[in-house]
């Protein structure tokens, strides 16, 4: 019994002696925002002190920061690449499955680590309670330096720094948590046209609706999780807001229209698969040489910076695009690449413009009654798989002025997820 003590009180002293060498003289976590940063928030009427979010698309390899405004509004403050995630798109389910999270968490002041292992990190919080109601595992689920992942978002030490900094002045200046919308690729109509037969489409879906709310208010949305999927903006699972509702429901109809539209005129459907997820365009090269350099100090300086490069040839080799038929499997050949049933000309002309929303629609004068996504592939898209909710007429409601800003919490909202230790050393 003695023997084994003292080996657990060894390795409690390895472990700490090791966070302390790598991290009791340094003062990473204390490096200030960029002057260029802080001068960029400056010329859009924000300071350091100000609430922020992130929003995380896995397919380009980006995290967003998102900044509140006087007006309580949150603009769009600056677009980071990530240098490396793992996995496939899709959701973690489970320990081991190398899957980087999607889901809305919320990260507090303490899931904040200054000793990370990889430079600096946050943790995001999975398991959120949406991952828990679904029975899912694994934890230390982080955004972090370096560029391996084995379930994270990898930031380069230079970049997380940074990403640091600007959450931890937001907590300085009274914000209690920020939301982290973490999604497979960005929600447009041409993404969903073509993930459609996706076996996580159902899934897909339900985070878009936390995304339209995001556009429609420009405030991080409440979430709730009612009837194990997501519910926006509700208190008690009932919508806490009728107009904002309403304005979710005409953005969802007209998107929907959109991916009608393209899918009559033959998008295919396809799956994207990784060898094990991937790097935004910009680290590619560096990555691979950096890993196959058999003398780094003659790499540019970009390539060295990049510390750890986990797979390397799955960077390289990237996804691979399959078509698929309607039941989610492979086709044999493109030339057997169904096209939609022919129809009558499309119900709705839309101005729709990528993430950045759409404005305006422009109806035919000999529309039918019936709009065409429920033409062409009836519940497919005029009901949510995960909720059975029918899809609401569109209107003319107007999107509503969100509330100023007082608490510094989302929304006043609860964080769903528990605080975890932030003095691991490993990730999951």
């Amino acid at each position: 019994m003695l023997k084994r003590l003292m080996l657990v009180a060894g390795i409690t002293i390895a472990l700490g002696a090791c966070n302390a060498d790598r991290t009791v003289s340094s003062n990473r976590h204390l490096q200030p925002i960029p002057p260029e940063t802080v001068a960029l928030m400056k010329r859009n009427g924000v300071s350091p002190g100000d609430p922020i979010m992130m929003r995380i698309f896995k397919k380009e390899a980006e995290l967003e920061i998102w900044k509140e405004g006087p007006d309580g509004r949150y603009a769009h403050l600056k677009t980071y690449p990530i240098c490396r995630w793992s996995g496939q798109l899709g959701p973690k389910k489970r320990e081991g499955d190398r899957q980087a999270p999607e889901g809305f968490y919320t990260v507090t002041p303490d899931l904040m680590n200054p000793n990370s292992a990889y430079y600096l990190s946050f943790n995001l919080g999975y398991p959120n309670r949406f991952d828990r109601e679904h029975g899912r595992t694994g934890q230390h689920l982080m955004v972090h330096g370096s560029c391996t992942s084995a379930g994270c978002f990898a930031m380069t030490d230079e970049t997380v720094a940074e990403i640091y900094a600007i959450a931890r002045e937001a907590f300085a200046g009274g914000q209690r948590g920020f939301q982290v919308q973490s999604l497979p690729f960005r929600m447009t109509p041409e993404n969903l046209a073509q993930k459609r037969y996706d076996e996580h489409i159902a899934f897909w879906r339900n985070l878009k609706e936390g995304h339209d709310h995001f556009k429609v208010t420009q405030r991080p949305p409440q979430v709730e999780v009612c009837n194990g999927r997501y519910s926006f903006n509700t208190q008690g699972c009932a919508p806490s807001d009728e107009r904002v509702a309403q304005a979710v429901a005409e953005r969802r109809s007209r998107d929907e229209a959109r991916i009608a539209q393209l899918i009559e005129r033959g998008k295919p459907a396809v799956r994207l698969v990784y060898q094990d997820g991937w790097s935004h365009p910009s680290f590619q090269n560096q990555a691979v040489a950096f890993a196959s350099a058999t003398d780094p100090s003659r790499l540019s300086s970009r390539a060295r910076r990049l510390g750890e490069v986990s797979r390397p040839d799955a960077i390289a080799a990237g996804p691979q695009t399959i078509r698929v038929g309607s039941d989610g499997q492979p086709l044999s050949s493109p030339a057997s690449v169904a096209r939609a049933p022919a129809a009558a000309p499309a119900a709705a002309r839309t101005a729709e413009a990528g993430d950045a929303g759409v404005t305006s629609v422009a109806r035919e004068d000999a529309a039918p009654a019936r709009p065409l996504h429920q033409r062409l592939f009836g519940n497919l898209f005029s009901r949510d798989s995960l909720s059975g909710e029918t899809q609401a007429e569109p209107g003319a409601a107007e999107p509503p002025a969100p509330p100023q800003r007082g608490a510094r919490m989302l929304n006043g909202a609860q964080p769903l997820t528990p605080h975890g230790d932030a003095r691991y050393t490993s990730f999951r």
